[in-house]
């Protein structure tokens, strides 16, 4: 496995994770890769508003 990739256990209502699931199947995207592309819109706007993150490589 890619020691890159983060293993993230996520809580969520049930019900609104089966909606984002609908969400995601239409765009043609798994759930994972939904939340994926939601997070990497909020950093990029964050960073764009307040400047890059730095972050340990470690």
């Amino acid at each position: 496995m890619d020691d890159n990739i983060l293993r993230y256990t996520l809580r969520i209502n049930r019900n609104l994770f089966q909606k984002f699931k609908y969400i995601s199947d239409y765009e043609g995207r798994s759930a994972n890769r939904e939340i994926e592309q939601y997070i990497r819109e909020k950093v990029k706007n964050f960073e764009e508003n307040h400047g890059e993150i730095k972050v340990n490589k470690d």
